[in-house]
């Protein structure tokens, strides 16, 4: 049994990195109000990425068009797991705040993985 997908918000992934993106700016309220302007905006930046990049690409016609924008949405996700080990690290944000983010995270990258994969280099075009 598959399921139909008619949009990117039908995608679990998509779903997943936009709370992902949530529990970014809640983490980040919290951190120093020095880095408002750096690891802050840093870290939005990447997780907003995720699931815009995911969003773009689903509606590109091709699935080459589509993986490549699901390979920048990795990339992003890739930037956002080296942004929250460098706040681990200088001790900013709770450190339940920054599992949850690092458990979340990991399960959207999996997914882009396979994804990506699942795509291979195909130049078909997409349905919806």
């Amino acid at each position: 049994m598959s399921i139909q997908v008619h949009s990117y918000r039908d995608l679990v992934v998509w779903q997943k990195s936009m709370d992902l993106v949530v529990l970014i700016y809640q983490c980040t309220e919290t951190f120093p109000k020095s880095e408002i302007y750096g690891l802050v905006s840093q870290m939005r930046r990447s997780a907003v990425s995720i699931p815009s990049n995911i969003a773009e690409g689903r509606r590109r016609s091709t699935a080459n068009g589509y993986r490549q924008f699901l390979h920048i949405s990795y990339a992003s996700g890739a930037e956002l797991e080296t942004q929250v080990e460098i706040s681990e690290r200088l001790h900013f944000g709770s450190k339940e705040h920054l599992q949850r983010v690092s458990q979340l995270l990991h399960e959207v990258m999996r997914m882009l993985n396979a994804m990506i994969s699942n795509l291979g280099s195909s130049s078909k075009k997409l349905t919806s």
